[in-house]
């Protein structure tokens, strides 16, 4: 490993894996667990929930459902998340529904979508049939359609994806198809810090958005087309932030949009951050400047391991200067680089007094007369 590179990974060893990079979390469900996670890795975190989860004792639908069910039984059920299921029963406890829950699901062809909903389901007393490796709802599909599904009645728990497709090929294929809406979202009541979460991913200052289920995607999107800033945001995430969905189903809805996206190979909330720990800091620059070790991590710097954050006018800057590192920007192209619109020369020159003030370290920054600016990289 050469010297640079020793140093580098010092330094993210000292400074955390994701320190110096913004993410930005639309999470409701969940959530502290995923800020905890991101912030001890070094991250500063921006949150703002894009939905509110309905609780379940209070939602008249579910119940409502449950007592259908009860009334008639299905003849299969697909559990698709744990936590829902889980609530499911609870809530249905406290209505004086739990045991014949309990015995309607047990007289059922059970298929879960995954190992977490196999242990909910064993956790009250039930043991599923069948669960797909891939913890894929095409891979349910396709197990399904291997039944004689004509007039068969089918219970589908929802995870706030209303899974249209999935329900319309059952339907399709003949069988009476119940949706159970386990945990339904609604819009925030305070839309305030979702809009300013999406400020910040239109300023440039947002480095990641990790989405943990499509509807929290698709709502970030609906509430800024309210405000009239759905084709900027859909711009911005398909060419400059880190897209990260926790899986495939979380993903489809974006990647229709065209916006690119990564996933871990297991669908949970640790690989997720594990993989943004990988992600971010490959995407880097790391340069030796005037014998410091300089790295860019998205709006901030580190200098020789240490933290340099650095406004949206200051981080840009610096993006501009390692594009061409040691070489001479002219000024008209800093002042370009520049957020908004400004003109005034004075301006730079303010601008890269506050850079260089940030870095707190001499010499990084050089002056050129009369042309422009340039990091003094070493050969």
């Amino acid at each position: 490993m050469r010297s640079s590179d020793t140093g580098r990974a010092g330094a993210e060893r000292e400074a955390g894996p994701l320190s110096g990079f913004t993410v930005a979390v639309t999470a409701d469900r969940r959530a502290e667990d995923l800020l905890a996670l991101l912030r001890r890795r070094g991250a500063r975190v921006l949150h703002g929930p894009a939905m509110r989860t309905v609780p379940l004792e209070d939602d008249a639908e579910l119940r409502k459902v449950t007592g259908e069910l009860l009334a008639r039984p299905p003849h299969l059920v697909v559990g698709t998340t744990a936590v829902g299921l889980r609530g499911w029963f609870a809530a249905a406890e406290g209505w004086g529904m739990g045991a014949g829950l309990s015995e309607v699901l047990g007289g059922a062809r059970l298929l879960a979508r995954g190992p977490k909903v196999k242990g909910a389901l064993r956790g009250v007393g039930l043991t599923e049939e069948w669960s797909p490796a891939s913890e894929s709802m095409a891979e349910v599909l396709d197990h399904l359609r291997t039944f004689e599904l004509r007039g068969a009645r089918v219970a589908v728990q929802l995870h706030g994806d209303p899974l249209h497709e999935f329900r319309a090929a059952l339907t399709e294929a003949g069988a009476d198809v119940v949706a159970v809406p386990v945990y339904r979202w609604l819009p925030p009541e305070d839309p305030g810090p979702l809009d300013r979460l999406t400020d910040a991913v239109l300023a440039g200052s947002v480095d990641a958005l990790p989405f943990t289920s499509a509807p929290a995607a698709l709502a970030l999107l609906a509430r800024a087309e309210t405000r009239g800033k759905r084709d900027q945001l859909l711009g911005v995430l398909r060419e400059s932030v880190l897209v990260a969905c926790v899986g495939p189903v979380t993903a489809a809805p974006l990647q229709a949009l065209g916006i690119p996206t990564v996933a871990p190979d297991r669908f949970r909330l640790a690989p997720l951050v594990d993989l943004l720990c990988r992600e971010l800091p490959s995407r880097a620059t790391t340069l030796r400047v005037h014998g410091h070790l300089l790295t860019l991590r998205g709006t901030s710097a580190l200098v020789d391991g240490t933290p340099r954050p650095l406004s949206p006018a200051s981080a840009a800057l610096l993006r501009r200067l390692t594009e061409q590192p040691g070489r001479v920007v002219p000024r008209t192209a800093l002042l370009r680089a520049l957020p908004g619109t400004a003109t005034d020369p004075h301006a730079l020159d303010s601008a890269i007094s506050r850079l260089r003030t940030a870095l707190a370290t001499p010499g990084l920054v050089q002056t050129v007369v009369k042309r422009g600016y340039r990091l003094a990289v070493e050969p």
